[in-house]
This record gives C-alpha cells, structure tokens and sequence, in this order.
C-alpha cells in the first residue's frame, strides 16, 4: 500500500469525518488518497481558520479534530490554531507536509522547522521518517490529543514519504478506563463539606469538556450547595437553576465575589488554570477543595488545601450518594447575593437606546437564540457581557474562548457548531475587529450551504482595549479605525446582509435570519459607553458586608488599582 492510502486508512480508523484545510504541493499524494476515501475534505480560505474549526469540532464531539497544511507559511499560520486548542482544552490534530527528506533539489526554500516550532504549543510533534511509521504514530497523536486533559498534536508528512510503499498495518484502537478517586479522598471530602457553614460550589471547564451535568445536577439538588461557574463552563448546569450565582467574567471586585468572600469552602470542580482566574485564593480566607482529573497546579492564586483525584463525574456521584445535607449549612446571605446578581446584570435590558446598549443586545439575543441553540463568541468586550448576563440552559450552548482568548475565532467556531449540529440554529457574535480576521470563510459557509447568522457587533474600534485604557486612565488613542459596508460585504460572498439602524429592529431580525436559509450577516451598531458605567464605577462603590453583626460590620471594599 501507498504509504498516504495507509495514513488515511489510519485516520478512518480513528474515526475521523472531516479534514479541514488548505493542501499544498507536498500534500498532493496525501489529498490523492483523500480523495477516494470517505472522509470529507472541507476547504477553508484561511489554515487559521481550518485549525480553530477543527478544534471546535473537537470541543463538540470530544474526537480529536484534524486539519491540514501544507509546509512553511500553511503550516505557521496553524500556530493561533495550535495554542487555541492546546490551552482551551480541544482536541486537534494537525497535519502538514513537507519537502522530501531523502533527497531534494530545491535546497532550502520554504523550509522551516515546524516540529520544533510545535513543540511548546501541543503535547506531540513528529515527523515521520518512513511509512511503516504511520500506524504507531497516528495512534499516539490520536490518544494524546483525546485523553483527558485534551489538547493539540501535530504530524509531518513529506511528500516523499506519503508516496513511499509500505507493508504496515493499522493499530487497533482500545477503550481506556479512566482511573477513580481514593475512597479515602472522597471520605474526606464529604467529611470537609458537611463541617463547612457556608459552602459553594464553583464549576470549571473541565466539568463541561467531561459532560457531567447530571452527576452535577444531582450534587446540587440533593445539597441545595449555591453554585457559579468559570467563562468556560457556562450550561454545564442549567443557568435558570435558582441556585445559580452568576459567571465569574472578572476574577474580583463583581457582586458574587461577596459571596467568595463570605464561603468558608470551595469546592472546585473542572477547574484548569489556564481560564483567567474566577476568583484569588488569599491566605485566611474560603479553603477550596479540588475535584478533578488531574492534581492541582499550585500558583500564587490557587493552592487547594485538599484534593479529590480521579474521574469527575465518577468522584462527584460518590460524594453525592454518601453526603449527608448538613444543618450546619447556612445559605441566607449566598440568597441575598443571588437577588443582587441577578438586579445588577438585569438591569438595562429593555433599554431602547441607539446605538444598541450591550444589556439590550444580550436581552434580545436570549429571547432570539432557542434552548437548544449555540452562539459562538469571538473575543472582545461584548464577551465579558455575555459571560455575565447570558444565560446557558445546556453544555456547549455558549462557545467562547477565555483561555488564549484569541480575535478571529467566532465565524470558524460558527461554522464547526453547525457542521456537528445541523439542525440547532446558530449564531456567530464577533466585533467588528475579531470578524475581520477571518472574514473569509464566509465563503466557506456560503459554499457548504450552512444555514448560519453573523452578528457584527460595530464600534469601529478595538473595544476591549480601550476599556482598559479608561480603566488605566489614559487617553483614548490609537485603537480607533473605519469598516466597509459590512452588509455589501455579505453580499458580495452570496450571504445576505443587514444593518440595523434603531435597536426595535434587532430581535425580529435575528428571528427572520435564525429561522431562514442561508448565510445572514447583521451590522449592528454598538454603544459601549455602559462600559465604564457598569463594569466600573458600579463595582468601584461595591461594598460586600460579610457579618454584619460584628461591631463594627466586617466587610470588604473593592477598588480597582
């Protein structure tokens, strides 16, 4: 067998549905052998692009996502691709070509060292040196790239050894049973949870990536434990549960940081440091418990005093079936800090400004978006809004990035969401500046014929940078710039497009291109200037009184430094 016919044969065996990318010459024998195989090739404008839907597609499925470039300048623009999967927790494998390595007349042009390049962003990188290689080596990338904590591998393949003949044989693929918890670790767990009076719980990506929404679920209906989640695990558990206190979309100074404040433990389920921070670990304050697959990475904000290893969902149901509801539990202030949550993030939604306010945007966006629906969110100001006042009804309802938080991800995420979930309607929100980094692969919708919205949320500027300028006090300069027609724009790759021009134009719109054929883009002009007022001059007077019985009440005062 031709040693690319073998490399695919191994990719059918992993179970691989679609590769997506942009060949080049030294793929040609690799896209030959594509060619008569099952597995779909998706072409995308953009390498960056065909990584961040690959990996996408592998936060959906939990299998490994595959896309493919060629060497040199297609395999570098895999790199953001590369560091979004690997610390945002996806499965991706890479794929890239490469020069022949036996013998080559063209000296040294177009080649760089790309497995060396790789090899800060994923957990393996390899080239492969002869065909009879690729059955052991596809198999590791594989295993690594879907074990539990996931992440990006990638493989080289040149050109003369993808024509190479081969006499190897495919690895058979093995289930792995996940190792559980020490049943000791889980008695002391319980243990810690039920002498604790103001315990809370605090959901991380891992508990989304696992799928542990029912053992989550019964954890919390059994304990009546008020709870909160990192960016990343939005809709691991129902967000209209009347326990739930909000996302951490800052790691302080917001309202359900009072109720931080005020626990004596957190139980931390799924986290992974690689998130921006829910909240900072400080000495004589809450202990926090840590459940999960892997030990605790000890930093200066996080340094759990105990720690349940193992399986999460496994660890959690054990906790469950053994917990005793304890009457030592008092959850009257964690109430209080609910009724302001939910005043505070509330507020404004039914304000009928324009330019848009982003209270409004997010309002309406939830009336428009099913239950079952997905937004995918690129990176910018709009997404710390979201993470805040959106709520999440399933796991993976709400796509975003709080790990490398990279610009460009939301229209490729979009294009993943609704590959691997046809007939759930979705919804692309990327700012003006995310949008334009892979606007591309509009074309790329428009010709896979996906029934997918596009809303642009329009300042014309780079927003989350000046919030921060303001914060810092500086002047606002140098992060300003113009757009085109963005509604032409659409139009031009075949997509339809809109502007809005008075904000009761937005939710019948969203509804019209929810609920139509096709490729829609929304222009929707934004007013930004609640940024300041909400995100800062309201928490900036935030005052937490955590007993207010001592003389004086003990509280805490927030400031931004």
């Amino acid at each position: 067998m031709k040693a690319s016919d073998l490399f695919v044969k191994a990719l059918e065996n992993e179970g691989v549905e679609y590769i997506f990318g942009i060949p080049g010459e030294e793929n040609l024998d690799l896209l030959e052998s594509i060619r008569q195989s099952p597995i779909k090739l998706i072409l995308t404008r953009h390498e960056q692009a065909a990584g961040f839907i690959a990996a996408t597609y592998g936060r959906f499925t939990g299998k490994a996502g595959v896309c493919l470039a060629t060497l040199g300048p297609g395999a570098t623009n895999l790199v953001t691709a590369a560091a979004y999967a690997q610390l945002g927790g996806m499965p991706l494998v890479m794929i890239t070509g490469q020069k022949p390595i036996k013998s080559s007349k063209q000296g040294r042009f177009q080649i760089v060292d790309i497995v060396n390049m790789m090899k800060p962003l994923t957990y393996f990188t390899k080239q492969i040196v002869n065909g009879n290689a690729i059955p052991s080596v596809v198999r590791e990338a594989f295993r690594l790239a879907e074990e539990e904590r996931p992440g990006a591998v990638h493989i080289e393949l040149p050109e003369d050894i993808a024509r190479e003949e081969t006499t190897s044989t495919i690895f058979e693929k093995h289930d792995i049973r996940r190792p559980t918890a020490d049943k000791q670790a889980i008695a002391s767990a319980i243990k810690k949870i039920e002498s604790a009076k103001y315990p809370l719980l605090l959901i991380g990506a891992g508990a989304n990536r696992k799928r542990v929404q029912n053992a989550l679920d019964d954890f919390i209906t059994k304990t009546g434990i008020f709870f909160f989640n990192t960016q990343m695990a939005k809709g691991a558990v129902d967000e209209r549960n009347p326990l739930f206190l909000g996302t951490a979309a800052l790691s302080d100074h917001d309202y359900l940081h009072c109720a931080i404040r005020k626990s004596d433990l957190i139980i931390n389920i799924g986290h992974d440091i690689i998130e921006k921070p829910p909240f900072f670990m400080r000495d004589g304050e809450a202990k926090v418990l840590h459940i999960n697959f892997f030990k605790a990475h000890i930093d200066d904000v996080y340094f759990p005093q105990i720690e349940v290893i193992g399986d999460i969902a496994n660890s959690v149901r054990k906790i469950t079936e053994k917990i005793t509801v304890s009457q030592n539990w008092d959850f009257k202030y964690f109430k209080k800090v609910k009724e302001e949550v939910d005043k505070h993030t509330n507020q404004g939604q039914d304000c009928g400004d324009f330019p848009v306010k982003p209270q409004r945007l997010i309002s309406d966006v939830r009336k428009a978006v099913p239950e079952e629906g997905i937004i995918t969110l690129d990176n910018g100001i709009y997404k710390i809004w979201f993470a805040r006042s959106y709520h999440a009804y399933e796991p993976n309802s709400i796509i975003l990035d709080n790990a490398l938080a990279s610009m460009g991800a939301g229209l490729p995420s979009a294009i993943a969401a609704k590959i691997v979930n046809p007939k759930k309607k979705v919804l692309a929100i990327c700012g003006d500046g995310g949008f334009l980094m892979n606007s591309q692969e509009l074309e790329t919708a428009v010709r896979l014929n996906l029934d997918l919205t596009v809303l642009i949320v329009n300042d014309s500027g780079y927003g989350m940078i000046k919030w921060k300028q303001k914060i810092m006090k500086f002047e606002d300069w140098g992060l300003d710039f113009t757009n085109p027609d963005f509604a032409k724009y659409a139009e031009s790759y075949g997509a339809e497009g809109y502007r809005v021009s008075k904000t009761e134009e937005l939710l019948p719109l969203l509804l019209k291109c929810l609920n139509s054929k096709g490729v829609h883009v929304i222009d929707l002009p934004i007013d930004y200037s609640e940024n300041v007022k909400v995100l800062i001059d309201e928490l900036f007077k935030l005052v937490c009184i955590i007993d207010p019985s001592a003389d004086p009440p003990k509280e805490f005062e927030y400031k931004f430094h």
